[in-house]
């Protein structure tokens, strides 16, 4: 029997902090009434999982169903709106403040317990190699058809690997690698509440993304990071989906996320995980890479 959603974020506090359960700090960051707190705990103390406010080794054992197990990165393409400095480097190993891109993504899985990692290349695929002597355990998956097909095609690639797993664009610069989490009740994307914005976003209602689009404003919109993580069950569904949509009409256009919240989304309750601007950001050209790393700027 799984535990309720209330029960999981109780537990995952201390998990993850190794302190003691707080329900002041609790409450001031959820959505529960007193009289909710207190049955959950009562609930999880007569369990096991919780002992004087710590988790226990049976509590720890509940949380498994719901810990990431796997990373998937999608980074076969080209980044040319990065040129010059991608004509000869992969955007993920371009170097800001001497640290490669994607250093950075793998050292927040790596915080969270997530040792089993896998790379969707392309563009200059053998140079990603680099990488193992740094990350050994590193796993790549070959894209062969990156120039001719939208990130759908690395997904595709990686689709069988979808279950109890992150998501990855590999060319975020994250500067505060706590939003990668060991610990996931549900699907969900990470993404930065705005009034407005030009770029790529999610509507939300009552916490669950209900449209993907281009550019909006209001109470409901959500900036898009490309940074998911998908339960068992959506990620058995999300390899079905993933091959149906990519070999359809128009399929290699796609963007991946399209499948789950486009296309296929009456298959999926996709949670928004909200985090903020100066918690990562896509450096998406080379004026905004010279912005930001003065070395770029000669």
């Amino acid at each position: 029997m799984g535990l309720t959603r209330i029960q999981f974020d109780i537990l995952e506090g201390p998990a993850t902090s190794g302190q003691a359960f707080s329900k002041e700090g609790f409450n001031q960051s959820k959505k529960y009434n007193p009289e909710e707190i207190d049955q959950a705990l009562k609930e999880l103390i007569q369990m096991g999982y919780l002992e004087d406010n710590n988790i226990t080794s049976s509590g720890l054992n509940a949380l498994k169903p719901y810990q990431a197990k796997r990373a998937v990165f999608i980074a076969a393409g080209f980044g040319k709106r990065l040129i010059p400095i991608t004509l000869n480097t992969p955007k993920p190993l371009v170097r800001v403040f001497e640290v490669r891109i994607i250093d950075r993504l793998i050292d927040a899985c790596l915080s969270a317990g997530i040792e089993e990692i896998y790379i969707v290349r392309g563009y200059l695929a053998v140079q990603f190699d680099q990488l193992l002597y740094k990350y050994p355990m590193i796993k790549f998956l070959e894209n062969p058809v990156y120039n001719d097909a939208n990130n759908i095609s690395s997904s595709f690639i990686a689709r069988d690997l979808l279950s109890n797993a992150y998501v990855f664009e590999a060319d975020l610069l994250i500067s505060n690698p706590a939003i990668v989490t060991k610990y996931h009740y549900t699907s969900d994307f990470l993404a930065i509440k705005k009034e407005h914005t030009d770029d790529w976003c999610f509507k939300v209602k009552d916490g669950i993304i209900t449209e993907e689009t281009v550019g909006g404003t209001g109470d409901d919109i959500w900036q898009l990071v490309g940074i998911s993580y998908w339960n068992t069950e959506d990620g058995r569904k999300l390899s079905h989906d993933i091959a149906e949509v990519f070999s359809g009409l128009n399929g290699r256009e796609r963007y991946w996320e399209q499948v789950p919240l486009v296309d296929r989304k009456e298959n999926y309750s996709v949670e928004v995980r909200e985090c903020f601007d100066e918690d990562i950001i896509e450096i998406d050209t080379f004026d905004e890479l010279k912005a930001i790393d003065k070395a770029y700027d000669v």
